[in-house]
């Protein structure tokens, strides 16, 4: 029976997070000075204490989230809890690379960083938006998605896809989506249109930027957003982090090829619940647990002894 490690993208952010992780676990405190020194700025104080409109934005949200993603992988390593399979949710690749070994910790926060600022250089504020699509398929998704410049760009799980694009093109797909059936659409609080063809120039930028770090072969098996399946080459992982920026994120893919290769526990690493939630609506029978503060690590214990000592283990938590 494998465990996988998942990791959250932006939009998990908040003010406060990670505090009790640094308060209680002296390797999850190491990790926001190693961040600190790393990037030259306090980023320990933004996360515990914000303000939030400077959490918010993009070039710190992202290695805030890797900050605080990393304090709690550390923490699971330091009671002998490992992944046999690491994968993340657009940003959250970043952090599975550095639990796999593939990019050291040091590396990474200033490489997000500016994915970050590139991101948001190539649509500035206000000229995008992004929305989540609940109760229609994909073909229908794909109707709606014909008129200006507005496309998929999250695959999360069934029956929700979200898109992304210019402002006017995003609001009248989703006033075309409740036309064809769409529960809902909902409009997300992010900066920019992530994952789609306005995103191209951030991705060669970025390309420069990954081309000056060192990468390895993982030491453990990683799942590309891009394809929603296992890359090793680090120069293929190279490519996939460029085309990431822009192309749709395979999440759903991703999950049913990792419950294909065995893996029955999920455990997300960081913050939220929301890569739990889109996991059980993949598929119910998955245990899925979170780590974020003590009191979710002790349940994390629990469950992966349960898991990882019961070969016929049933569990339904999540």
């Amino acid at each position: 029976m494998k465990t996988a490690f998942v990791f959250p993208g932006q939009g998990a952010q908040f003010v406060g997070m990670g505090r009790e992780l640094a308060a209680n676990y002296k390797e999850a405190d190491e990790i926001f000075k190693r961040a600190n020194e790393s990037l030259g700025f306090d980023i320990e104080k933004l996360c515990f204490e914000g303000p939030e409109e400077e959490l918010r934005k993009t070039e710190i949200t992202q290695p805030s989230i890797l900050t605080v993603s990393i304090a709690a992988l550390k923490v699971l390593e330091n009671q002998g809890i490992f992944p046999d399979i690491v994968a993340g949710l657009s940003l959250g690749e970043y952090s599975a690379l550095v639990s796999a070994g593939v990019i050291s910790f040091e590396d990474a926060l200033p490489l997000v960083q500016k994915r970050g600022r590139f991101m948001q250089e190539a649509v500035p504020e206000g000229r995008g938006a992004m929305a989540a699509i609940i109760g229609l398929d994909k073909s229908k998704i794909n109707k709606i998605c014909k008129k200006g410049v507005v496309e998929v760009s999250n695959f999360n799980c069934p029956n929700q896809i979200v898109i992304a694009g210019e402002v006017k093109a995003v609001k009248s797909a989703m006033t075309a989506a409740k036309e064809l059936g769409a529960r809902s659409t909902v409009e997300l609080n992010v900066s920019a249109p992530f994952h789609t063809s306005l995103l191209e120039p951030a991705g060669e930028k970025l390309f420069f930027e990954l081309n000056k770090i060192p990468f390895n072969a993982p030491k453990i098996p990683f799942i590309s957003n891009v394809t929603g399946d296992y890359v090793s080459d680090p120069e293929e992982i190279k490519t996939y982090l460029k085309k990431q920026v822009s192309s749709p994120v395979l999440w759903e893919d991703t999950v049913r090829r990792m419950i294909r290769d065995g893996v029955k526990l999920f455990i997300e690493v960081g913050l939220g619940k929301t890569l739990s939630s889109f996991i059980k609506k993949i598929d119910k029978k998955s245990t899925v647990v979170h780590i974020e503060d003590p009191e979710t690590f002790e349940k994390v214990k629990h469950v992966y002894r349960e898991v990882t000592t019961c070969s016929n283990y049933q569990g339904e938590l999540h």
